[in-house]
């Protein structure tokens, strides 16, 4: 017996409620994972208010990414007590997910903890951090260098534009951090950040072409603020689009793309590749300070986690919100 925050619905009425569950109750996969460690995502918070259509049946366990320990398994690449992390693939959305007990998962969806980390340490870089970091990857494929320019960084103070900041500004690049919480300019110079801009100079409604300012960005935001980072995108400048906080559609047109030969990166983290996960994390290891994470994580235990959920929603939560279950697995 374990416990596991569970989302049903009956007709068109959401119930979300930590409950006990056994092994028996989890869905099928090769591989049983005693979870040390989870998050509280803004896709999880989305699933677990309903005000998203992040659930694909029911019930639900949320939680798109975990790290644990393999209890079982079946799959030829894990044996019981690897240490082990998962993000995405339709994990706390489709299938059953890290913010219970136990998890059982394709052995596919999985990569061993890197060496060097611990399973929270993992999980304050979780989701956000990994996307975070194949942000950067994508600029640095596109030719973006320190040399190159000014990056701009849309929801600085969030998960994934905390740990972008860090790992741009380890690499010697000059960040600009956009918020719409002028109070977090010191938890974002602290992260590394040269610059601070006000969210809502990229809010108003965009022109084609404005002022060439960035050479890269990463934005998490979508719609408005992204037609806006792309109107300021210097010559040749690259934006990784990694997020659509602010909506999916895009109110701009091809000029930034033709007439400034801009390039706009989409970047999934759902679905990549195993190779490029473990490429990605590998990169986290060798260019973040690990010691340095406390600094984006906040605790949140698992009975706990639905009261919290709303805050994402309204823009309360700063950096990282990691979750105990089995914390004393993480040795």
């Amino acid at each position: 017996m374990t416990q596991a925050v569970v989302i049903d619905k009956t007709e068109d009425q959401q119930t979300v409620a930590l409950r006990d569950i056994t092994t028996a109750d989890l869905p099928e996969g090769d591989v049983l994972v005693d979870v040390a460690w989870s998050t509280l995502n803004y896709k999880d918070a989305l699933a677990i208010t309903g005000a998203g259509p992040v659930v694909r049946s029911f019930p639900m366990v949320p939680g798109i990414d975990f790290a644990g320990v393999v209890r079982e398994s079946s799959h030829p690449d894990f044996t019981a007590g690897d240490k082990v992390v998962l993000n995405g693939w339709g994990v706390g959305e489709k299938h059953w997910g890290g913010l219970a007990g136990q998890a059982r998962v394709s052995g596919d969806w999985l990569i061993p903890l890197p060496a060097g980390m611990t399973a929270r340490q993992a999980m304050v870089i979780g989701t956000a951090g990994y996307t975070a970091m194949l942000c950067v990857l994508a600029l640095e494929a596109h030719g973006v260098t320190p040399d190159s320019g000014e990056i701009v960084v849309t929801g600085a103070a969030g998960g994934v534009g905390s740990v972008a900041t860090m790992l741009l500004a380890a690499r010697g690049y000059n960040v600009a951090a956009v918020t719409g919480r002028a109070s977090e300019e010191a938890y974002l110079r602290d992260l590394g950040a040269t610059s601070i801009i006000d969210r809502a100079e990229l809010s108003g409604k965009p022109r084609p072409l404005a002022k060439e300012r960035w050479a890269g960005a990463v934005d998490v935001a979508g719609s408005t603020v992204l037609a806006n980072v792309l109107a300021g995108m210097k010559y040749g400048g690259v934006v990784a689009a990694c997020g659509l906080a602010a909506g999916m559609d895009l109110p701009t047109s091809v000029a930034p793309f033709i007439l400034r030969g801009v390039t706009l990166a989409g970047v999934d983290s759902v679905m990549a590749p195993k190779a490029k996960r473990i490429a990605a994390y590998d990169r986290l290891v060798s260019d973040l300070d690990l010691s340095r994470l406390e600094v984006i994580a906040t605790e949140a235990s698992l009975d706990k986690v639905v009261d919290i959920a709303p805050k994402f929603l309204s823009g309360e939560v700063r950096g990282r919100m990691v979750v105990p279950v089995n914390p004393t697995l993480d040795a």
